[in-house]
């Protein structure tokens, strides 16, 4: 049964922590409960620290540090690195060499280091299973040159005890003795931290696995919203693979992105600057390529059908308009994005609008089908 598995570069110490939380997790925390009742102080710990320690390594280690979206003061690193320690995911150096792979690989079984092509256990965290160290780290030589960045680094581990678990253990105590200390042990710091690592794990592997492309199907990152509530924003996934320099994951004015709105927040406070956006001509570009692409291949499916329904081909003459409309607007923008040609606020939701419509039609096919089988 196990005679496929690589012992010998098996990381023992990452899994037996990784295992050992987990089931402390899932059955520590009832059984606390149990024993001493629900206490709301501990929800309140529990979802501070998340948010802390979930924030840190999506507003820090993802968009700050390995993608550089973004420049931030002293004190913002600082906070970000300390927390991201406590949700023990590795040092920011770590975490961006190993991010920048899977940007630079995405998909490609022997570069990717989570490829989702190796499949879903491995993209969510058997990876890790198979980390060994030292590592040479060749792609981050610009975090090197960021002295808390090295520090962090040089100590994550004993920062992520301290702040991820002993620090809530202390907070509890002070509030109920040792029964506080234990509760915020278990619930601050071992739930939280296993509940913080599988959001972000799911990014590598629910958010490559199921959910909308409407950025660039080339790929196997999705957009799906429940993801994005879980994890500050990084549901958007699709987008960022499509535009991995951006600030925001969630570029609509409804997607749930609290990062992004902790990064614009920071920069109206003087704590961050240089934010990194994609002018709106590329993006509303990307997304009339994809639906482009979608309508296309649908009518060449549908003519093949030979349906005699008239609702079903007055659905596909109102597709192929779009679908030609959609192919001028392609041209038109990617010349205006050659020329650097700033495009007006009109036109632009002119191009939205025919987008949204064009994927609307798309559904309809889609339920019209149906009656036609």
């Amino acid at each position: 049964m196990f005679s496929n598995i690589p012992f010998n570069r098996v990381n023992w110490f990452t899994s037996g922590f990784l295992i050992v939380t987990f089931l402390t997790a899932v059955i520590g925390t009832p059984l606390y409960f149990f024993h001493f009742g629900f206490d709301p102080f501990l929800i309140v710990l529990f979802v501070a620290y998340f948010i802390a320690t979930g924030m840190s390594i999506t507003l820090g280690y993802h968009r700050l540090f390995a993608h550089k979206a973004f420049k931030a003061s002293k004190p913002v690193k600082l906070f970000t690195l300390i927390f991201g320690a406590a949700a023990f995911e590795d040092s920011a150096l770590d975490w961006a060499s190993d991010h920048r792979e899977h940007h630079k690989h995405v998909d490609h079984e022997d570069d990717d280091p989570y490829a989702i092509s190796k499949g879903f256990f491995w993209a969510h965290m058997g990876w890790i299973f198979f980390k060994l160290y030292p590592r040479e780290l060749t792609n981050v030589n610009d975090l090197r040159k960021d002295p808390l960045v090295m520090w962090q680094h040089k100590h994550h581990q004993i920062i992520g005890v301290l702040a991820g678990l002993v620090a809530p253990a202390l907070i509890g105590a002070a509030y109920n003795g040792w029964v506080g200390l234990l509760g915020g042990f278990l619930i601050g710091g071992i739930a939280r931290l296993v509940a913080v690592q599988h959001c972000t794990f799911f990014i590598n592997s629910l958010c490559h696995t199921i959910g909308n492309r409407p950025y660039d199907a080339s790929t196997s990152a999705r957009d799906s919203w429940i993801m994005a509530i879980f994890t500050f924003g990084e549901g958007y996934h699709n987008y960022h693979h499509s535009f991995q320099h951006d600030y925001r994951n969630g570029v609509k004015s409804w997607q749930w992105d609290p990062t992004k709105w902790a990064i614009w927040s920071l920069n109206k406070l003087g704590l961050a600057e240089d934010l990194r956006r994609v002018p709106e001509e590329k993006i509303v570009l990307a997304e009339l390529r994809e639906t482009h692409r979608l309508a296309e291949e649908q009518l060449v499916k549908t003519k093949q059908w030979n349906i005699s329904c008239p609702d079903y081909k007055a659905a596909m003459r109102t597709l192929s308009e779009m679908s030609e409309k959609l192919g001028e607007g392609y041209s038109e923008l990617e010349q205006a994005v050659s020329d650097r040609v700033d495009l007006s606020r009109e036109k632009i939701s002119y191009w939205r609008e025919q987008v949204a419509e064009t994927v609307e039609q798309l559904s309809v096919m889609d339920r019209l089908q149906p009656a036609m089988a």
